[in-house]
């Protein structure tokens, strides 16, 4: 079993993102210590945690993370990280288009100085 501190060093999640994962209902400690409120996790805990900070760097929100971590089969995992990859690529060209954009317009304003 990990404290709080020694799974958040683990993990690379904060001891502020633990404590919030486990109110939203995340990653809840596998044990509280009823006498004084130390956290501990497992090597399950930390599974799941490797999995929530890669869903978290995919940009899922807390909402699609709870929908993966609800789905115990993981069946839908696959869908919404193609829609995930989708949006991103999306996004990807309308920057394409505004840096485009705003090459254009530098451009048109160098030829008026001319």
């Amino acid at each position: 079993m990990y404290k709080v501190s020694e799974f958040s060093a683990l993990t690379g999640l904060s001891k502020e993102t633990l404590r919030y994962y486990a109110q939203v209902g995340l990653l809840e400690p596998v044990f509280v210590d009823p006498a004084n409120q130390y956290r501990y996790y497992d090597d399950g805990s930390y599974l799941l945690a490797l999995l929530l900070a890669k869903l978290r760097g995919f940009g899922l929100t807390i909402h699609e993370m709870k929908t993966v971590m609800n789905d115990k089969s993981f069946d839908n995992l696959e869908k919404l990280l193609l829609k995930k990859k989708k949006n991103i690529e999306s996004e990807i060209e309308e920057l394409r288009s505004k840096v485009a954009d705003i090459d254009e317009f530098i451009e048109s304003g160098k030829e008026r100085d001319k």
